[in-house]
């Protein structure tokens, strides 16, 4: 993958990009509408396709309609635009698909969107218009809503169509953003990374036709649809993580402890006694649990430049050092020991006979759970100690 932009001999606006595997059948048509836009519109530009080792001819394909074709090694729909990006002459670059489903000779909405300084402007195709045949039923009423309601939920961002391959960006500003997956979800590395650096984003209303390839697309829905949720996913440690060991912790902890002070509560007719108290407080253990992830988790991803620096964070840090953390967590441990000793003694000053389960558990359930609680801090501040400790490159430098 070529790792520079290559020196411009003139000054260009324009780079219309379109990736490319095996597209025999309609690149020759997607050029000659790109070029039919340049010329229409007289912007200076170029027609790159970054190919990622077709066999079907489409290099010399490409080069006999006009475009700049540049190999990309390393397989993959993201790899093939990251070499394109990095090799793009254009200060902006559009994208799409090189299966004839968009139509390159009407990019003028996106490129005015450009023109008045957005950084990125995605294409939107339900607002455009999906042509009969041209999306499949399930990617058009489940995969692509779902994803992209997740996306802007995860990440409160205004795009509509998450997913869409026909999107245009100032060149500079997407590289700034260290994009690095190789895969389908490099479309949702962009949008989410844009969104999360504050770059100014549009949309504008695009026409979904039916592809010309004449055989199976490269997309996966099931396969790519659970990649792109996973990246979003892998994204948002506060959804992940947080939220639910919030709820976990609050409502299995609050309910464990109401339980072992009142022996039963009746909730819509039904009695909670000991067995919901031993529930409640496995689910707040599992909570703390979640909650620790959630810190560790967000505190790797920004030092891996995942994701931005969070004030939240930082402050956080500033209150919990290793030593705080440890030391409540060791006073919880503590704290649980000493309740399961007393248990304990009452049952041998009863001569280890027979207890009153629900009187007994009442005391011993949540002394377990304090143990628990305990060593999953003490855990905890210790792995944040690691993360902590300076890597050899730094020392190398020092």
């Amino acid at each position: 993958m070529p790792a520079a932009t290559p020196p411009r001999e003139t000054p260009l606006e324009l780079t219309i990009l379109m990736p490319c595997l095996n597209e025999a059948a309609t690149l020759a048509a997607c050029i000659g509408k790109a070029r039919a836009f340049l010329e229409r519109s007289r912007v200076e530009g170029e027609i790159l396709v970054a190919d990622n080792g077709s066999t079907d001819g489409s290099q010399a394909i490409a080069e006999a309609a006009g475009a700049r074709v540049i190999p990309v090694a390393a397989r993959g729909y993201g790899a093939a635009l990251q070499g394109g990006i990095r090799t793009a002459r254009g200060r902006y670059v559009i994208m799409g698909d090189a299966d004839d489903s968009y139509d390159f000779g009407a990019l003028d909405g996106l490129l005015a969107k450009l023109r008045e300084g957005f950084l990125l402007v995605m294409g939107n195709r339900f607002r455009g218009g999906i042509r009969p045949g041209a999306m499949p039923f399930l990617n058009r009423y489940l995969g692509n809503p779902v994803l992209s309601f997740v996306g802007a939920l995860l990440f409160k961002t205004p795009i509509g169509d998450f997913h869409c391959g026909l999107r245009g960006f100032d060149r500079r500003a997407i590289l700034e953003l260290g994009l690095v997956m190789p895969g389908m979800e490099f479309a949702s590395e962009m949008v989410v990374k844009a969104t999360m650096r504050g770059l100014r984003t549009a949309e504008v209303p695009i026409i979904l036709y039916p592809d010309g390839r004449g055989r199976p697309p490269h997309l996966r829905p099931w396969r790519d649809g659970w990649r792109h949720l996973k990246f979003l996913l892998m994204h948002s440690p506060r959804w992940l993580y947080l939220y639910p060991g919030l709820v976990m912790a609050i409502g299995g902890l609050g309910g464990m402890i109401l339980l072992a002070l009142t022996g039963s509560i009746r909730i819509f007719g039904i009695a909670l006694q000991v067995h919901s108290m031993l529930a409640a407080g496995i689910i707040g253990l599992l909570g703390v649990q979640t909650l620790s992830f959630a810190v560790l988790a967000r505190e790797l991803a920004q030092r891996r430049g995942f994701l931005p620096p969070s004030p939240m964070l930082e402050r956080f840090w500033r209150q919990a050092s290793l030593e705080r953390a440890a030391l409540a967590g060791t006073l919880l441990f503590l704290g649980g020991l000493i309740g399961l000793v007393v248990a304990t003694l009452h049952w041998a000053a009863l001569g280890f006979g027979n207890l009153n389960l629900a009187e007994t558990m009442r005391g011993v359930v949540p002394s377990l759970i304090a143990m628990g609680v305990g060593l999953q801090l003490v855990l905890s501040a210790f792995l944040a100690g690691i993360l902590e400790l300076p890597s050899v490159n730094k020392q190398e430098e020092v």
